[in-house]
């Protein structure tokens, strides 16, 4: 399946995108697609319906997030060898784990908004991992018992923030509109193996970022095991797991984002996502 929410943010709707790409309206079967929603029973139940018998949805409609009352929004830095030696940093030998802001996730196709005193902003295009069963210490085995599905991510990060505001990844990861995620939410069943799906971002239709989740350090298996050695990992929390290599800051010179700038980005079976960048009011 591919879910979607669909609406002004804030008041976004559950829906799905039926084989034929027709947006189908939800609501009358579940409230969001979130918590219960996400889970096993509940993921099984919406696949029990006949989304013909659904109503269609107006495709000019808004695409918010495909994940409501997101409540731990973690990020996995350095999970691209590639990606670890354009940033001058040795490959890790576990994950490295930082937050994201859930106040920070906005829609695929949401602008980004630069935040005041940016002078570094970045892009990196990445995969998530929606949880949809709590999971506290479980085994790499029993780790896709535990995923509700995948999506995009585009991580935006402002750099100086990042690196040279006291240590904190975090600081230049949560600003609002940091976190685009969608267009859908894609079941595993509807993604096959997810270690083969090959990523690409362009800005302003010049490509950046080529890569495939086949060449992750640590594998999305491996991922959901080892945060949750560390905490309990509740429906509806995102893990984005890292981007391959081709960020601004990696580049010689460096090269950062600017209002008006256009992100484009996508991964095979997963959709596309489309930013304006633009300055912040106020």
């Amino acid at each position: 399946m591919r879910l979607v929410r669909y609406g002004e943010s804030g008041a976004e709707k559950p829906g799905l995108i039926d084989d034929e790409n027709v947006l189908r309206d939800l609501s009358e079967e579940v409230e969001d697609i979130a918590g219960e929603t996400l889970s096993r029973a509940g993921l099984e139940r919406l696949r029990a319906l006949n989304p013909k018998g659904l109503a269609k949805v107006d495709p000019s409609h808004r695409i918010g997030p495909p994940v409501g009352r997101v409540g731990n929004f973690i990020a996995v830095g350095l999970n691209y060898a590639d990606h670890a030696k354009e940033s001058g940093m040795d490959i890790p030998a576990e994950p490295i784990l930082f937050n994201k802001a859930p106040s920070s996730i906005v829609g695929p196709h949401d602008d980004v908004i630069v935040p005041k005193g940016s002078d570094r902003l970045d892009w990196e295009g990445e995969i998530a991992i929606v949880i949809g069963e709590e999971a506290l210490y479980v085994s790499e085995e029993q780790a896709m018992d535990h995923v509700a599905g995948f999506c995009l991510c585009n991580d935006v990060s402002e750099r100086t923030f990042q690196t040279q505001r006291g240590g904190q990844w975090m600081k230049g990861k949560s600003a609002p509109s940091f976190g685009p995620l969608g267009p859908w939410l894609v079941t595993p069943d509807a993604l096959g193996d997810p270690q083969a799906v090959d990523l690409w971002l362009d800005v302003n239709g010049e490509r950046m970022q080529t890569g495939s989740t086949a060449t992750m350090i640590f594998p999305i298996t491996t991922l959901v095991s080892y945060i949750s050695q560390f905490m309990r990992l509740m429906p509806g929390d995102v893990i984005i797991t890292g981007t391959p290599p081709g960020v601004g800051m990696g580049m010689k010179p460096e090269r950062y984002l600017k209002p008006g700038d256009i992100i484009t980005l996508g991964g095979r079976g997963l959709g596309e996502q489309r930013q304006t960048v633009q300055a912040f009011a106020g």
